[in-house]
């Protein structure tokens, strides 16, 4: 299928040889879900700006923000584990995607 050369496809936090999947597994790469961590602020961001879309990031405490991302499905992330740094990049990035939506 390939002619013996490496294909790498990123899956969640790993790698894929796709040499060594069979092509019935090669159509389900991309609904394969992510694990979400306090570290994806990019990922969760966008995933609040569909979830929460009448809301302006900016006017959100980091109390409600921390349960936002915390009730987000596919968030594996230890509750404990976020500070205000992680949140502030979470919001910041949520913010991006809520401008990119209300100024098109």
């Amino acid at each position: 299928m390939f002619q013996g050369k490496t294909k790498d496809r990123a899956v969640g936090h790993g790698r894929a040889d796709l040499e060594t999947l069979k092509p019935c597994h090669l159509e389900t790469l991309n609904f394969m879900p992510k694990s979400l961590t306090w570290e994806d602020a990019d990922d969760i961001g966008i995933l609040l700006s569909e979830t929460h879309p009448e809301l302006d990031p900016l006017a959100v405490r980091f109390t409600d923000l921390h349960r936002y991302v915390t009730e987000l499905p596919g968030f594996a992330g230890d509750p404990k584990a976020s500070n205000e740094g992680k949140l502030e990049a979470i919001q910041m990035a949520w913010h991006e995607e809520f401008q990119d939506r209300t100024q098109a």
